[in-house]
């Protein structure tokens, strides 16, 4: 078992190495998401949320590991704090490209008003404490995206991890 333990982690931590995205902003999985995926916090099953940020936030992939973490989140006329239950959480395993693909379609804020963010923050809400929730993901959009009387809605993002 110990050794079985071993070849997961090793494996997990190669494919570290070799993601892939595809997505409006420029994503980041936290350090801990792999771990957290191992230890069994996090399985494909769980709730997820998204929220959003505003350009005063700074991220640190290595210390920034539950919603906790996340500050200067947006305000603003249909947004609620703590963001909202995505709309998918999808994860496929390709044995052809031998890809594990992770598709997330964040929240869609419909009628929002003067809602200015520049990051989707995702996690697993456990319905709590946000100092429980572990994070998922953070996508910087690379310049501000606001809404006026309309919808705020973030494309889907994929994060691939290549089996070796």
């Amino acid at each position: 078992m110990k050794n079985l333990f071993k070849s997961i982690l090793f494996a997990a931590l190669l494919a570290v190495n070799s993601f892939a995205y595809a997505a409006t902003g420029t994503p980041h999985v936290p350090d801990s998401f792999l771990y957290d995926v191992i230890s069994g916090n996090i399985v494909k099953t769980d709730t997820f949320k998204c929220g959003l940020t505003t350009s005063a936030y700074t991220y640190n992939r290595a210390t920034h590991t539950k919603r906790s973490d996340i500050t200067n989140e947006v305000t603003g006329t249909g947004y609620t704090a703590g963001g909202q239950t995505v709309t998918s959480f999808v994860a496929t395993n390709n044995t052809t490209s031998h890809k594990l693909s992770i598709v997330v379609t964040p929240a869609v804020w419909s009628g929002s008003t003067t809602i200015t963010a520049r990051n989707l923050f995702c996690y697993k809400s456990r319905g709590g404490a946000a100092s429980a929730d572990e994070l998922v993901l953070i996508d910087n959009f690379s310049a501000d995206e606001s809404s006026s009387g309309g919808t705020f809605t973030v494309s889907p993002i994929t994060i691939e991890y290549t089996h070796f």
